[in-house]
């Protein structure tokens, strides 16, 4: 995985696509930022934090994924295996369904994916540093580049959907004391049933993450 580390952007996530669509797709691509500017959240919302935290976004080719993911749920892999990641440096970071990193109970980061043809877009965002009192940080000091190289070293591994799958849904009640936006719509997870596909069951109606 090549990665290309800027200081600042508007998106990593749409420089990186910008930059694809020029120079087309050969090979995986990272591009990492100090500081984003206007950083895209979940549903079109921003997500832009302090100088310093943790902003990638990657490409890689469909092909290049394990054969039994569901596009729909790749929020969920790239997100947990990067929870895995920080967890072995000694966090105690956690996956809410289907994309949000938090620390106790609050919510320090998220994944972002999207899809072409062909390939697969993710970006990520992470709080390093104190952003406001709605938003917490990590809690463990990291080197990032570091941490980057030891995440697409593990997504080289191409862990199976259904071994990833197994540890997050061990862990998958602590999202049940909160709320996801499902039509726009803030439901309750308190009684949402987890399907072996990484979606939800919510009132006989099946929701993927969809982002």
């Amino acid at each position: 995985m090549k990665i290309i580390n800027l200081k600042e952007v508007d998106s990593t996530h749409i420089y990186l696509k910008e930059l694809i669509k020029k120079e087309g797709f050969t090979s995986a691509l990272c591009v990492s930022a100090d500081h984003q500017s206007n950083g895209i959240g979940s549903r079109g919302n921003s997500w832009e934090g302090k100088e310093g935290n943790l902003f990638f976004s990657f490409v890689v080719s469909k092909n290049d994924l394990p054969k039994d993911l569901q596009l729909q749920s790749a929020s969920i892999y790239f997100s947990y295996i990067l929870k895995q990641i920080l967890q072995s440096q000694g966090s105690k970071l956690w996956l809410k369904w289907p994309n949000d990193f938090y620390i106790d109970n609050k919510k320090i980061g998220g994944t972002i994916t999207t899809a072409t043809k062909d390939l697969v877009y993710c970006g990520i965002g992470v709080n390093l540093q104190n952003v406001n009192n709605e938003f917490g940080r990590l809690d463990i000091e990291i080197d990032k580049n570091h941490i980057l190289k030891l995440y697409f070293k593990t997504l080289e591994k191409k862990s199976s959907w259904k071994e990833i799958f197994n540890y997050f849904q061990i862990e998958f009640h602590k999202s049940r004391k909160y709320k996801a936006t499902i039509e726009n719509k803030k439901i309750s997870l308190e009684n949402a049933i987890l399907n072996s596909d990484g979606s939800i069951q919510i009132d006989d109606k099946k929701v993927f993450s969809l982002r």
